[in-house]
């Protein structure tokens, strides 16, 4: 199995990776930051800090120039038709509620039915609960089985004519198992219905061509993918984005106003109220240029070896079983340990230098159904080295002698 090049470090490029003696295995949380993003940002506010749109001076419109290729940067890199259809947010959260908020409030009703299913992110339930209880429509669950999967034959037993949206995490943030969305999709267009994917799990590691897939909508965030926090993206078919109303309102959203009337900008500015992240979308570019600097066939090699030897060696220690044991899945190792609270694991590694994520991992439903308090997650990102691997699985073998 193919692994990263050993003449080419890329912990090097991380800062906090790089400066620190601790293993971070955390990536599902947030990425750490490399060194071509963190000059990014800083080169922009030392050199081209202006507000962007509204300015005649050469500061905003460098300023604006961008920003705006930025954008194309995005659409480039999951292959969206255009610009329009690629609205800056906070992130994979905001990007799910401003399509609840618009396209679902404007739309659903008594009768309808939002299909989601037990392996989302409390981001993709509670937008669609609060539009439902808004509209009258109905929120309906896709069943997961006992290995952490999606179940398709409940999928095509709950997908019907009522069916309006299907809202779906592309992977699972909780166990890496990386859902049949063509298939969904495929299905949910087949009866009429819209899809949005959560591919906040995704991006930093599978090749998304949201025009190959034909989503109606995708979410993500840039923390996920190396970029700064507090930055997200939601791609929308730009036929949909021009149907549906604002969300906010204020500057920047606008054509004109007077105090009777409001027309609103086109696309894809008629969403982005207000002043927007500049820093944040620059950033996002430099990871983007970074991640395209590499080659992910070969980073893609290296995540799945660290994840098939986590996984193997995992099944080793005595009391430890790890859920979502499937093939189709991304660098993430979730696991539960006879006789010991996730926590108390998480701890324990921690002491020892290991800074794993313990909890429900913001996916209750699915460790209610699965019968869990919740479990440990070791997740691996493109900085990651077996020694770190190697670090995590002593540790994790030195806490089980405990129990």
């Amino acid at each position: 199995m193919g692994t990263i090049d050993s003449s080419v470090n890329l912990s090097e490029n991380f800062p906090l990776i790089r400066n620190s003696d601790n293993v971070y295995l955390d990536s599902a949380a947030t990425t750490q930051k490399p060194t071509a993003v963190l000059d990014a940002i800083r080169d922009y506010y030392e050199a081209h800090n202006a507000n962007v749109h509204r300015a005649a001076h050469s500061f905003s419109e460098d300023a604006t120039t961008r920003f705006e290729n930025a954008r194309k940067q995005v659409a480039d890199f999951i292959n969206a038709a255009s610009t329009r259809e690629i609205i800056w947010t906070r992130g994979t959260t905001e990007s799910i509620n401003l399509v609840a908020n618009s396209y679902a409030a404007s739309r659903f009703g008594k009768g309808d039915e939002i299909l989601i299913s037990q392996m989302e992110h409390h981001s993709n339930i509670v937008p669609w609960q609060l539009a439902a209880q808004r509209s009258g429509a109905k929120v309906r669950a896709v069943n997961v089985l006992p290995d952490a999967t999606l179940d398709m034959q409940d999928f095509y037993k709950k997908l019907s004519k009522r069916t309006r949206l299907v809202a779906l995490v592309h992977v699972s943030n909780a166990t890496g198992v990386i859902n049949p969305v063509q298939e969904v999709i495929t299905a949910a267009h087949a009866v009429g219905a819209v899809v949005l994917l959560d591919g906040a799990q995704a991006v930093a590691h599978e090749a998304v061509d949201v025009q190959a897939l034909d989503c109606d909508f995708y979410a993500f965030s840039g923390h996920k993918m190396y970029a700064p926090t507090g930055i997200g993206v939601l791609y929308g078919k730009s036929d949909l984005l021009e149907s549906m109303p604002p969300w906010q309102g204020g500057g920047e959203m606008i054509e004109n106003v007077t105090i009777e009337k409001t027309t609103f900008n086109t696309l894809p500015y008629k969403f982005e109220a207000g002043t927007p992240y500049i820093s944040g979308a620059i950033g996002t570019s430099a990871a983007i240029s970074y991640l395209g600097q590499q080659d992910r066939t070969v980073i893609a090699a290296h995540e799945k070896s660290l994840l098939d030897e986590c996984t193997s060696a995992l099944r080793q220690i005595e009391g430890v079983r790890v859920i979502g044991d499937v093939k189709s899945k991304t660098s993430i190792v979730s696991f539960v340990m006879d006789g010991m609270h996730p926590q108390d694991i998480g701890t324990l590694l921690d002491q020892q230098g290991i800074a794993v994520r313990t909890g429900h991992h913001c996916a209750q439903p699915l460790m209610h159904h699965l019968g869990l308090p919740g479990t440990v997650r070791a997740s691996f990102a493109l900085y990651n080295t077996h020694d770190d691997l190697n670090r995590f699985i002593e540790a994790t073998r030195k806490v089980r002698s405990f129990a």
